[in-house]
């Protein structure tokens, strides 16, 4: 399988039903409305809770503005009413938690954007990395790679093949076998997961 791309200013702008913000998708395989796995972009105006996904493991990077603090609950089991607050701005690692936890996100200082990857717990593992500077990876047989430009293009070397990735866009692909990754850019994403 050969390079998707995917640019974000192409992809439609879906407001969310409390009023909070908007979101675009990028991908969700196989299928918009089965979907095993999910990259989405969003753009918060307000702070809110997040929707729960129960099943779902989520990763949240913040790709512009200030940040945000998430209140995530703690696992059941755990002292009722303790929540766990993780202040996510654009110098922090990518932030993974439960998407069936109570989650309340609260913005530092004005709006955010950020990007969200979905993946349902049958389809783990999976993984996001912040790259600022250069990243190599080797990546396995089976697995869906992907890197998110953000604000500065990308370059990938992907064994010898290079790839230049414009800001705001997204490339992925389905590995048939094992393969060396090197990424160079300011700031973007990488991402593995189960295919």
């Amino acid at each position: 399988m050969s390079w998707r791309t995917i640019h974000l200013s192409d992809r439609p702008a879906t407001p969310w039903r409390n009023g909070g913000g908007l979101t675009r998708e990028l991908v969700a395989s196989p299928e918009q409305s089965d979907w095993c796995w999910r990259m989405s972009v969003a753009e918060v105006t307000a702070s809110g809770p997040f929707s729960r996904l129960d099943g779902v493991t989520r990763w949240f990077a913040v790709l512009r503005g200030a940040g945000v603090d998430l209140r995530v609950a703690s696992a059941p089991g755990s002292e009722d009413g303790v929540s766990d607050v993780h202040r996510l701005t654009v110098e922090e690692p990518p932030f993974c938690f439960d998407g069936s936890a109570a989650t309340d996100c609260q913005l530092i200082a004005g709006p955010t954007q950020d990007f969200n990857l979905m993946v349902h717990d049958s389809n783990l593992p999976a993984r996001m990395v912040r790259v600022r500077g250069e990243l190599r990876e080797l990546a396995h047989a089976t697995k869906t790679i992907a890197v998110y430009a953000v604000d500065s293009g990308a370059s990938v070397l992907f064994n010898s093949e290079e790839l230049y990735i414009p800001p705001a866009t997204l490339v992925w692909r389905t590995l048939a076998k094992s393969a060396t990754v090197q990424i160079r850019s300011t700031h973007a994403l990488w991402m593995e997961l189960s295919a």
